[in-house]
Protein backbone atom coordinates (compact mmCIF):
# COMPACT_ATOMS: atom_id res chain seq x y z
CA UNK A 1 0.00 0.00 0.00
CA UNK A 2 1.34 3.59 -1.13
CA UNK A 3 0.72 6.34 0.41
CA UNK A 4 1.72 9.77 -0.91
CA UNK A 5 2.02 12.64 1.53
CA UNK A 6 3.85 16.29 2.20
CA UNK A 7 6.76 17.38 4.17
CA UNK A 8 7.57 21.48 3.46
CA UNK A 9 4.62 21.46 0.68
CA UNK A 10 6.64 18.46 -1.51
CA UNK A 11 5.44 14.81 -1.74
CA UNK A 12 6.68 12.24 -0.77
CA UNK A 13 5.38 8.13 -0.23
CA UNK A 14 5.91 5.49 1.53
CA UNK A 15 5.10 1.95 1.37
CA UNK A 16 2.86 0.80 4.30
CA UNK A 17 3.52 -2.63 3.03
CA UNK A 18 7.05 -3.31 4.43
CA UNK A 19 7.16 -2.28 7.80
CA UNK A 20 10.62 -1.51 9.88
CA UNK A 21 9.71 -2.92 13.27
CA UNK A 22 11.80 -1.44 16.26
CA UNK A 23 11.01 -3.37 18.65
CA UNK A 24 11.25 -6.10 21.07
CA UNK A 25 9.28 -8.73 22.33
CA UNK A 26 7.56 -9.80 25.32
CA UNK A 27 8.33 -13.16 26.21
CA UNK A 28 8.93 -15.36 28.91
CA UNK A 29 11.88 -16.65 27.61
CA UNK A 30 15.08 -15.93 29.27
CA UNK A 31 16.56 -15.15 26.34
CA UNK A 32 14.81 -11.66 26.50
CA UNK A 33 16.21 -7.82 26.99
CA UNK A 34 16.11 -6.96 30.85
CA UNK A 35 17.17 -4.21 33.48
CA UNK A 36 16.92 -2.60 36.37
CA UNK A 37 16.79 -6.08 38.52
CA UNK A 38 13.12 -6.22 37.33
CA UNK A 39 11.80 -9.70 37.06
CA UNK A 40 11.64 -11.14 34.10
CA UNK A 41 8.43 -11.49 32.14
CA UNK A 42 5.95 -14.24 33.11
CA UNK A 43 3.59 -15.63 30.83
CA UNK A 44 1.46 -18.92 32.37
CA UNK A 45 -2.22 -19.77 32.04
CA UNK A 46 -5.07 -18.78 33.97
CA UNK A 47 -6.17 -21.80 36.57
CA UNK A 48 -9.88 -20.81 38.43
CA UNK A 49 -11.23 -24.05 39.70
CA UNK A 50 -12.00 -26.44 37.53
CA UNK A 51 -10.85 -23.74 34.70
CA UNK A 52 -7.47 -24.26 33.16
CA UNK A 53 -6.87 -21.61 30.16
CA UNK A 54 -4.16 -24.51 28.21
CA UNK A 55 -5.41 -26.16 25.46
CA UNK A 56 -2.94 -28.84 25.61
CA UNK A 57 -3.38 -29.41 29.60
CA UNK A 58 -6.96 -29.95 28.68
CA UNK A 59 -8.67 -26.58 28.54
CA UNK A 60 -11.29 -25.56 26.27
CA UNK A 61 -8.92 -22.34 24.79
CA UNK A 62 -5.60 -20.50 25.99
CA UNK A 63 -6.31 -18.05 28.82
CA UNK A 64 -3.08 -16.60 29.94
CA UNK A 65 -2.16 -14.06 32.67
CA UNK A 66 1.34 -11.99 31.95
CA UNK A 67 3.37 -10.31 34.75
CA UNK A 68 5.63 -7.84 33.19
CA UNK A 69 7.08 -4.32 34.04
CA UNK A 70 7.09 -2.19 31.06
CA UNK A 71 10.67 -0.04 32.51
CA UNK A 72 12.55 -3.17 32.42
CA UNK A 73 11.06 -5.45 30.25
CA UNK A 74 11.33 -4.88 26.62
CA UNK A 75 10.83 -1.80 24.21
CA UNK A 76 8.73 0.67 26.08
CA UNK A 77 7.20 4.04 25.68
CA UNK A 78 6.98 6.58 28.70
CA UNK A 79 5.25 9.77 29.63
CA UNK A 80 6.40 12.57 31.97
CA UNK A 81 4.34 9.99 34.22
CA UNK A 82 7.63 8.40 35.07
CA UNK A 83 8.86 10.93 37.01
CA UNK A 84 6.07 13.12 38.00
CA UNK A 85 4.19 13.67 41.33
CA UNK A 86 0.88 13.70 38.87
CA UNK A 87 0.05 10.64 37.37
CA UNK A 88 0.31 11.27 34.12
CA UNK A 89 -0.57 8.35 31.88
CA UNK A 90 0.54 7.24 28.33
CA UNK A 91 -2.96 7.09 27.24
CA UNK A 92 -3.92 10.33 28.04
CA UNK A 93 -0.30 12.15 26.81
CA UNK A 94 0.20 10.03 23.05
CA UNK A 95 -2.74 11.28 20.80
CA UNK A 96 -0.85 11.21 17.68
CA UNK A 97 0.66 8.05 16.51
CA UNK A 98 2.56 9.44 12.69
CA UNK A 99 5.43 11.58 12.32
CA UNK A 100 8.65 12.14 10.44
CA UNK A 101 11.39 10.81 12.42
CA UNK A 102 15.26 11.34 11.61
CA UNK A 103 17.31 8.11 12.38
CA UNK A 104 20.94 8.51 12.93
CA UNK A 105 23.83 5.89 14.93
CA UNK A 106 25.71 7.47 17.27
CA UNK A 107 28.91 5.98 19.05
CA UNK A 108 28.97 7.45 22.46
CA UNK A 109 32.00 8.90 24.43
CA UNK A 110 34.33 7.51 27.14
CA UNK A 111 33.47 9.87 29.89
CA UNK A 112 35.69 8.32 32.86
CA UNK A 113 33.93 5.02 33.37
CA UNK A 114 30.62 5.53 31.22
CA UNK A 115 29.70 5.60 28.11
CA UNK A 116 28.00 8.58 27.18
CA UNK A 117 26.28 10.81 24.23
CA UNK A 118 27.20 13.89 24.13
CA UNK A 119 25.63 17.33 22.91
CA UNK A 120 27.73 18.03 20.09
CA UNK A 121 27.38 14.18 18.60
CA UNK A 122 23.64 15.40 17.80
CA UNK A 123 24.09 18.81 16.24
CA UNK A 124 23.89 17.81 12.43
CA UNK A 125 20.34 16.23 12.95
CA UNK A 126 19.41 18.94 15.10
CA UNK A 127 19.75 21.79 12.72
CA UNK A 128 16.69 20.83 11.31
CA UNK A 129 15.25 18.55 13.26
CA UNK A 130 11.44 16.53 12.69
CA UNK A 131 8.98 15.31 15.56
CA UNK A 132 10.35 12.57 16.21
CA UNK A 133 14.41 10.88 17.02
CA UNK A 134 15.36 7.68 16.79
CA UNK A 135 19.20 6.78 17.82
CA UNK A 136 20.89 3.69 17.35
CA UNK A 137 24.14 3.42 19.69
CA UNK A 138 27.32 1.84 17.80
CA UNK A 139 28.36 -1.20 17.97
CA UNK A 140 25.16 -2.63 17.50
CA UNK A 141 24.91 -6.30 17.69
CA UNK A 142 22.06 -8.73 17.67
CA UNK A 143 23.13 -9.41 21.78
CA UNK A 144 21.26 -6.21 22.44
CA UNK A 145 18.08 -8.18 22.17
CA UNK A 146 19.03 -10.30 25.14
CA UNK A 147 21.55 -8.50 27.16
CA UNK A 148 21.28 -8.23 31.09
CA UNK A 149 21.78 -5.10 31.27
CA UNK A 150 21.32 -4.85 35.57
CA UNK A 151 24.63 -3.48 37.48
CA UNK A 152 26.25 -2.97 34.10
CA UNK A 153 26.26 1.16 33.89
CA UNK A 154 24.54 1.34 30.43
CA UNK A 155 25.48 3.99 28.01
CA UNK A 156 23.03 6.88 28.76
CA UNK A 157 22.48 10.42 27.63
CA UNK A 158 24.40 13.68 28.95
CA UNK A 159 21.56 16.03 30.04
CA UNK A 160 22.80 18.90 28.28
CA UNK A 161 22.23 16.32 25.08
CA UNK A 162 18.40 15.90 26.69
CA UNK A 163 17.81 19.48 26.76
CA UNK A 164 19.16 19.97 23.04
CA UNK A 165 16.69 17.56 21.89
CA UNK A 166 14.38 18.78 23.39
CA UNK A 167 15.08 22.87 22.87
CA UNK A 168 14.91 21.96 19.18
CA UNK A 169 11.50 20.52 19.36
CA UNK A 170 12.04 17.05 18.98
CA UNK A 171 8.69 15.58 20.88
CA UNK A 172 9.12 12.12 20.64
CA UNK A 173 12.66 10.42 21.33
CA UNK A 174 13.96 6.71 20.45
CA UNK A 175 16.87 4.87 21.78
CA UNK A 176 18.30 1.27 22.16
CA UNK A 177 19.40 1.54 25.55
CA UNK A 178 17.45 0.96 28.92
CA UNK A 179 17.07 4.42 30.02
CA UNK A 180 18.43 8.22 29.06
CA UNK A 181 19.81 8.10 32.09
CA UNK A 182 22.66 6.76 33.96
CA UNK A 183 21.92 3.47 35.77
CA UNK A 184 22.52 4.70 39.23
CA UNK A 185 22.27 8.38 39.45
CA UNK A 186 21.02 9.26 42.93
CA UNK A 187 17.79 9.56 41.51
CA UNK A 188 18.20 13.00 39.98
CA UNK A 189 16.69 11.06 36.56
CA UNK A 190 18.30 14.50 34.69
CA UNK A 191 17.99 13.71 30.83
CA UNK A 192 14.19 12.63 31.91
CA UNK A 193 13.92 15.74 33.31
CA UNK A 194 15.88 18.23 30.73
CA UNK A 195 13.81 16.19 27.69
CA UNK A 196 10.46 16.87 29.72
CA UNK A 197 11.51 20.55 30.55
CA UNK A 198 9.93 19.40 34.20
CA UNK A 199 8.31 20.66 36.46
CA UNK A 200 8.91 24.28 35.48
CA UNK A 201 7.58 23.81 31.71
CA UNK A 202 5.89 20.75 31.33
CA UNK A 203 6.27 18.54 28.09
CA UNK A 204 3.11 16.12 28.40
CA UNK A 205 3.01 15.62 24.62
CA UNK A 206 6.38 14.39 24.56
CA UNK A 207 7.29 10.63 24.90
CA UNK A 208 10.78 8.90 25.16
CA UNK A 209 10.52 5.46 23.75
CA UNK A 210 13.95 3.28 25.00
CA UNK A 211 15.10 -0.83 24.77
CA UNK A 212 13.88 -0.61 21.02
CA UNK A 213 16.83 -2.39 18.32
CA UNK A 214 18.04 -0.81 14.95
CA UNK A 215 19.16 -3.28 12.47
CA UNK A 216 22.35 -2.52 10.44
CA UNK A 217 20.35 -3.21 8.05
CA UNK A 218 17.98 0.13 8.33
CA UNK A 219 20.05 3.25 7.04
CA UNK A 220 20.42 6.31 8.85
CA UNK A 221 18.03 8.71 7.46
CA UNK A 222 14.55 10.32 7.55
CA UNK A 223 11.38 7.82 7.70
CA UNK A 224 7.66 8.06 8.79
CA UNK A 225 7.42 6.57 12.10
CA UNK A 226 4.10 4.63 13.42
CA UNK A 227 4.40 4.53 17.56
CA UNK A 228 1.46 2.61 18.74
CA UNK A 229 1.05 1.83 22.40
CA UNK A 230 -1.54 0.05 24.38
CA UNK A 231 -4.52 1.95 26.16
CA UNK A 232 -2.78 1.56 29.37
CA UNK A 233 -3.44 3.88 32.19
CA UNK A 234 0.06 4.04 33.56
CA UNK A 235 2.83 6.25 32.82
CA UNK A 236 4.43 3.42 30.14
CA UNK A 237 3.33 1.16 28.18
CA UNK A 238 5.06 -1.45 26.05
CA UNK A 239 4.95 -0.30 22.22
CA UNK A 240 5.49 -1.11 18.92
CA UNK A 241 7.62 1.64 16.74
CA UNK A 242 7.64 0.84 13.30
CA UNK A 243 9.20 2.63 10.55
CA UNK A 244 8.74 2.94 6.79
CA UNK A 245 11.35 4.09 4.03
CA UNK A 246 9.78 7.49 2.10
CA UNK A 247 11.03 8.42 -1.35
CA UNK A 248 10.25 11.39 -3.25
Amino acid sequence: MIITFSINGNPHQADLSKPLDLSLSLTSSNETVNAFYIPPVVIEPLSVGSFIGDVLSGGPCNVNTITFNPHGNGTHTETVGHISKEKEAINDCLKRFWYLADLISVEPSKIFEDWVIMPDQLDKVLEEPHEALVIRTRPNPDAKKTRKYSGTNPVYLHAETAKRIANAGVKHLLIDIPSVDREEDGGRLLAHRAFWQYPNDTRKDATITEFIFVPDTIKDGLYLLNLQIISLMNDASPSKPVLYSIWR
